[in-house]
This record gives structure tokens, sequence and C-alpha cells, in this order.
């Protein structure tokens, strides 16, 4: 059992580790100038994300989750952060087209960056990391996507990290934000 653990936190290190700065440095500066940012993901990546719409509520953003009833409309000076692992899901392809028609910049996760999709984001993350698409120089002891979920989940909260950081926040900050409708 602990080789199991032992192998799947070293995919876990080496993935997260090949994260370019430069990359996520961008997205930081995306976010930081949108003006509202939206989120979208499907499966287990809208879950990872939909935490990060989370934190960055917490830190006093403008966040939507696409597909609640209250999202509002995509405008220019917005930011549509939105992943496939795979580089590409129909959905993503129509929400990124609504959102380039009204000038919004996009920022894409994936580990298949020079796929057309994500081509057409301002910014792309790359994660290399196994996903559902087979990639015969990753390979992971965990099924299906999860070592891509699971990179994206820290290069999430490492970006929390920062932003936080970044603006002097502290716990108490992020508590105010925090619902009071439990």
């Amino acid at each position: 059992m602990s080789n199991i653990k032992n192998q799947m936190i070293s995919e876990l290190t080496k993935s997260f580790f090949e994260t370019k700065d430069a990359e996520i440095n961008k997205l930081i500066e995306d976010i930081d100038t949108a003006n509202r940012i939206f989120i979208y993901g499907l499966g287990r990546e809208k879950i990872v994300l939909s935490s990060f719409a989370m934190r960055l509520m917490h830190l006093g953003y403008k966040v939507h989750v696409i597909g609640d009833v209250t999202t509002p409309a995509i405008s220019k000076n917005d930011l549509l952060i939105t992943s496939s692992g795979t580089g590409y899901l129909s959905t993503v392809d129509a929400l990124m087209k609504i959102a380039a028609s009204k000038n919004a910049n996009i920022a894409f996760f994936t580990a298949f960056p020079n796929e057309p999709l994500p081509q057409q984001a301002n910014t792309i993350i790359e994660i290399k990391a196994q996903t559902m698409k087979q990639d015969d120089e990753i390979d992971s002891i965990q099924p299906m996507g999860s070592l891509f979920e699971q990179t994206q989940l820290f290069i999430l909260e490492y970006i929390i990290i920062i932003l936080i950081n970044k603006h002097n926040l502290n716990k108490d900050d992020m508590v105010d934000n925090h619902t009071n409708l439990e």
C-alpha cells in the first residue's frame, strides 16, 4: 500500500513542478485585471474549478460558475477560465466562441496545448499529466484523468496563496466573505 501512496505523491509532485511559472503568472495577471471571472468545466474538472471559484469569491473577486441560473452575460474585460484535459469538449468550444465574440479573455487548462481549441485561448496552462486521452509520454498508476485533476487543484490552490500574499490578505478577510447561510 505504501508503494502506491509513494507513486501517487511522486506523480503529483512531478506534474505540479513541471507546470510553467510564466503560464501561472499570466493567469494571475488575467485574474487581477478582469472585471468578472467566469468558470466552466465538466466532470471532475468542474468540481476542481468550482472550488477555485469559491476561493476567489472568498478573496473578494466577482466570480460566476457557468450554468448557475444567476450567471450574468460575459462581456469585454471579463475572464473565462475553462478546462479540458484532452484539449477538446464541444461545450467548451461553444462557450469560448461566445466569450471571444464579446472580447472576453480566455484561460484554458489542458494537457494538450497544441490542439486547436486551447490555441484559441489568450492564456494556456499546460498540465503534464495523464488524461482520458492516452499520451504515451505520460503514464500514471491512477485511472483516467485523476492526475490531471489533482495537479489542477494544486495549481489553483497555489494561485490562491499567491493572490493572498500579493494583496496582503489574511484569513479574516476571507472568512468575512464566507457564506453565513449554513
